[in-house]
């Protein structure tokens, strides 16, 4: 798998539309598609394709490729008012610049929503918002993959939390996990799916009947965990 530089077509209104190029070995045709997960168009190209073909192959469909970025969704920025999911309950960001430290967490009660108030400037608003959620992952995350993987007598050598796009969790053969800080804005039977389903691959590295028999085992309504995250996964990127 190879990235090279991206191909820039012009659009029926004259817009330039950047499109990152990847050539994989596995690859038997050029195909061009868009990530709802991070807003972007991507051309897949087999090794050997002339680049004038690939430009040509993109320009042919500029049509269809204009169709598809519309449709997609806007992204929801972290700013005052803006109304989050944080465990899959709705909060209300509140910017409170009178505040010491960084983001305090309110449950919501008397007809009053949760809020998370956030403190000092404007400006660095989402950034501490971004930081805080990330803090949360990693305590909720870690304490439930750690929790999953001892039930099956297994103990990951390390937990990591990144803002990876292309899949929610990862196991390596090393027995090291890694999770996105975003499934901190899931319901928690999401995130607990998650954090089985790579637990599960300390001890089956595969997606045979075995290890689907062990994530079972950890979680209950696996199946209903792993359709919210195909229905709505992608609009966890639309946050920050």
């Amino acid at each position: 798998m190879k990235q090279t530089s991206p191909l820039i077509v012009t659009g029926r209104d004259g817009t330039q539309i950047e499109v990152p190029v990847r050539i994989s070995a596995r690859a038997r045709r050029l195909s061009l598609k868009v990530d709802p997960a991070r807003g972007m168009p991507e051309l897949v190209l087999p090794h050997g394709v002339a680049p004038t073909q690939a430009e040509s192959f993109v320009a042919r469909n500029v049509v269809w490729l204009e169709e598809r970025l519309k449709r997609l969704p806007e992204p929801i920025a972290f700013a005052d008012g803006t109304i989050i999911p944080l465990l899959g309950t709705e909060h209300l960001i509140r910017h409170r610049p009178e505040l010491r430290g960084t983001v305090r967490r309110f449950d919501g009660n008397d007809g009053e929503p949760a809020r998370l108030e956030v403190s000092g400037g404007a400006d660095h608003l989402a950034r501490r918002l971004t930081d805080w959620l990330k803090r949360e992952a990693r305590g909720e995350i870690s304490a439930r993959a750690r929790h999953y993987a001892e039930r099956l007598d297994r103990r990951p050598s390390r937990i990591s939390i990144r803002d990876t796009r292309s899949r929610w969790g990862s196991c390596s053969s090393k027995g090291a996990l890694s999770f996105s800080w975003r499934l901190i804005l899931a319901p928690e039977h999401v995130l607990d799916y998650v954090c089985a389903h790579e637990a599960a691959h300390l001890i089956e590295m595969n997606h045979s009947h075995r290890f689907w028999a062990l994530v079972e085992k950890l979680v209950e309504d696996m199946d209903m965990s792993r359709a919210w995250l195909k229905r709505h996964g992608a609009t966890l990127h639309r946050y920050g």
